[in-house]
């Protein structure tokens, strides 16, 4: 088997697992990760077939969509990828990346200790790219939604300084997600292509809020 191939049938794959996911981590989401991954990786020292497989898998099995469950989805990529025979190296790259891609990975104590690669940078990047800008708007209020959370209280301030756990266990308002991660996702970026595109993105973001607030407030 070819890797087109494995690629083709991996999209596949993602396609039927994700058919009835949330709207913000969907089949869509995987393939805009997908795409900037491989737009990424051409300005990149990289495996493409590994940027492949970690893109289209990263998200296969959300934790936060099964009970916080952390190894469901690497899991699932494993024996997926080694009932197409992928050879075990690659297997093991893809859920490397896997297990490292996730934003609160960060906020591990650990985290120094933590799996890094080139391939991993760019498939990261491109997940953060998603979670920024006018889409990672719509993703983040279609998650809110989905969790009942209010829109905004003034009266909750951010929490700056979140644990992993406590990160994983937040009910906060959804205005309060751009302050927790998605503000500071532009500092995070891994590759020159990367934090090129996650500029616009961050000012776009800046002006919603400056929108929302003025909104909020009666000002507009």
């Amino acid at each position: 088997m070819t890797p087109e191939d494995i690629i083709n049938k991996t999209k596949i794959f993602v396609q039927e697992e994700l058919i009835n996911a949330e709207g913000g981590h969907d089949w869509f989401h995987i393939e805009r990760v997908y795409k900037n991954s491989l737009l990424i990786a051409k300005a990149e020292p990289v495996d493409t077939f590994v940027v492949a497989l970690g893109a289209l898998l990263h998200d296969i099995a959300d934790s936060k969509f099964h009970n916080g469950d952390e190894t469901i989805g690497p899991k699932k990529a494993r024996e997926f990828l080694f009932k197409l025979n992928v050879d075990s190296k690659t297997i093991k790259h893809v859920v490397n990346i896997i297990e490292n891609i996730s934003f609160k990975t960060s906020l591990s104590t650990n985290n120094a200790t933590a799996f890094r690669s080139p391939e991993l940078n760019v498939v990261q990047d491109a997940d953060r790219l998603d979670a920024i800008g006018a889409i990672g708007i719509a993703r983040c209020f279609n998650y809110g939604g989905f969790k009942n959370r209010a829109l905004y209280n003034p009266y909750i301030a951010p929490n700056l300084n979140m644990t992993k756990a406590e990160y994983k266990n937040s009910t906060a308002p959804t205005i309060n997600h751009f302050y927790e991660k998605l503000l500071l996702l532009k500092d995070k970026m891994n590759t020159k292509t990367g934090k090129k595109l996650a500029n616009a993105r961050h000012e776009y973001m800046l002006d919603f809020l400056k929108q929302f607030y003025s909104e909020w407030n009666g000002q507009k």
